[in-house]
């Protein structure tokens, strides 16, 4: 049986006698939210160097990892093996199906900048393109940034769309908009310093707003497309890392390599090609919610996804290879050549705003983001099922309308975008539904027990024939005893009979596939709840 998930004691509460401490479930399993937050203190500011956290996290093995003997499940989940909502993560469309107008709006509550003048109120010249920020008509700040002169409308719109994917997906990220204006639209604000690539710092110019400006992608008429994405609220205090806790947060429950919520974006990663998936793209603010002050946790910047690398069209190796990764150059050399990688040989669209994307070379199971991160690394089949679920949720439809917020200039980008996001879709649940028994949406239902079986709700295969062992189980003792002969999905006698508060289990085999699922039900007045779930092989590990 697998070890049960942590449970958060507030300050307080009593435990009286040692069976209310050794029992499996509690009257408010299962918990879909965490319990409120303890005070926090001074929050110090964290800073990272994309050069050391490359570095770290390529040449040493961060966080504590699994070991032949030692696997460490997944934490920060509740007795279903569903991630509560948190500071980290809000149950999106992965709980109850979002509508399709909420799906395309997404995070976007606020708006693009307003007004005919934007006032720029930093600038910097550093890197392939430039980036500003900038204050609207009412006062609001966004970061401004462009699409490379050679791919316009590559990285804004990845931008974009992964912005809408990742928060139906549950994940807090910044409001992104694609904008449209021409220079005349920028004002500087006075006084502004800015240092250029050469140079000592002096004042913006608008001679040097100009030059910056003409490196990057412009429409015919001599517009501007650029990415304007809103600062996130709250006082800024640096990214997280995907490994250990942040020492200053007493809300954080586990490490973060040991985090299904950081874990299973691995699959979703993957999805959307996010190969930049990193500490440097993630940002941690202070912000009050109900009276307390809290650290929340975002993910940002998705402009290296897609087939996009944020400042040109992605190099088809990245999202198949490590930015360091020996393995490749062996192959090569003890084939002489011969061993041509199949991405290597895949036709991509020829089409700058789409850049180099496709399904044909997409395994799930072997995807990389551009250097080893801990918490995809310490993934666990329960992760990515849980994962995988999510992403099938999405229809053709849903995807091609969210893609669609990218405003691409011609239907062609959008079409091309939808179709391969649907084939890795599905590849991602072919893949994961493998390892577990992929059965949700457990209910009792007019007496009987009632599940779905994703393979076949997905098209993916046959459910088989299903068989059930039911069993009472002592919720003090963490122990099942078989009822003799209940083999049937119909609820047997004892459980029609049950008391409320008692706990009975029911272990699902399907003639089809190899694994199990055990279902923990508790009759409540009235009704049955599902207080938890075992799914056999959900921890089992091999080396990566």
């Amino acid at each position: 049986m697998n070890k049960p998930p942590i449970r958060y004691i507030g300050i307080g509460v009593l435990l009286v006698g040692a069976a209310a401490q050794a029992a499996r479930f509690f009257p408010d399993d299962p918990l879909w939210q965490d319990p409120p937050p303890y005070p926090i203190g001074k929050i110090d500011k964290v800073e990272i160097l994309a050069i050391v956290d490359f570095y770290k996290n390529t040449v040493y093995e961060k966080g504590e990892r699994h070991k032949p003997g030692h696997i460490i499940p997944s934490q920060g989940v509740n007795t279903l093996g569903e991630v509560p909502d948190s500071a980290w993560y809000t149950n999106r469309n992965g709980r109850k199906r979002m509508p399709l107008p909420d799906l395309v709006r997404g995070p976007a509550f606020t708006g693009p900048p307003a007004g005919d003048r934007w006032t720029v109120t930093s600038a910097k010249a550093e890197g392939v393109t430039p980036g500003f920020t900038i204050k609207d008509a009412k006062g609001r700040k966004y970061l401004l940034k462009f699409d490379p002169s050679t791919n316009l409308e590559l990285s804004t719109a990845a931008d974009v769309i992964g912005s809408k994917f990742f928060y139906a997906l549950g994940y807090n990220v910044p409001e992104n908009y694609t904008v449209r204006f021409r220079r005349e639209q920028l004002v500087i604000e006075k006084g502004l310093k800015f240092r250029p690539k050469r140079g000592h710092e002096r004042e913006l110019t608008d001679s040097d707003l100009n030059d910056l400006l003409r490196v990057v992608a412009h429409y015919p008429d001599g517009s501007v497309r650029g990415l304007a994405s809103l600062y996130l609220s709250g006082e800024p205090v640096g990214p997280f890392k995907f490994y250990k806790r942040r020492p200053d947060d007493p809300n954080e429950v586990a490490p973060h390599e040991h985090m299904r919520v950081l874990r299973g974006l691995y699959v979703f990663a993957a999805w959307l090609n996010h190969t930049d998936a990193k500490s440097l793209n993630t940002l941690d603010t202070v912000v009050e919610e109900n009276g307390q002050r809290i650290v929340r946790h975002h993910l940002i910047d998705f402009g290296a996804s897609l087939g996009s690398d944020s400042l040109w069209a992605k190099d088809p190796r990245l999202g198949h290879d490590y930015f360091l990764d020996p393995k490749p150059g062996l192959i090569q050399l003890t084939t002489f050549g011969v061993a041509v990688p199949k991405y290597a040989r895949i036709h991509y669209p020829s089409n700058p705003a789409v850049g180099n994307f496709s399904s044909e070379d997409f395994d799930p199971d072997k995807w990389k983001p551009n250097y080893p991160n801990a918490a995809f690394e310490n993934r666990l089949p329960g992760d990515e099922f849980w994962a995988a679920r999510q992403v099938m949720r999405f229809t053709d439809e849903e995807i091609r309308q969210m893609v669609a917020t990218g405003n691409y200039s011609d239907s062609e980008s959008s079409s091309i975008i939808s179709a391969i996001l649907s084939r890795r879709r599905d590849l991602i649940g072919r893949t994961f539904f493998q390892k577990i028994l992929p059965v949700d949406n457990i209910r009792v239902e007019n007496g009987r027990l009632a599940f779905d079986d994703l393979r076949t709700v997905y098209k993916f295969g046959s459910a088989g024939v299903y068989q059930v062992a039911w069993a009472a189980f002592d919720n003090a003792r963490n122990q099942q005893t078989p009822i003799s002969g209940a083999s049937g999905v119909g609820l047997p006698q004892p459980l029609r009979s049950a008391a409320p508060g008692s706990y009975w289990a029911a272990t699902l085999k399907s003639s089809t596939h190899p694994k199990s699922v055990t279902v923990f039900l508790r009759r409540d007045r009235g009704e049955w709840t599902v207080v938890g779930i075992d799914r056999e092989g959900e921890n089992e590990w091999r080396p990566r």
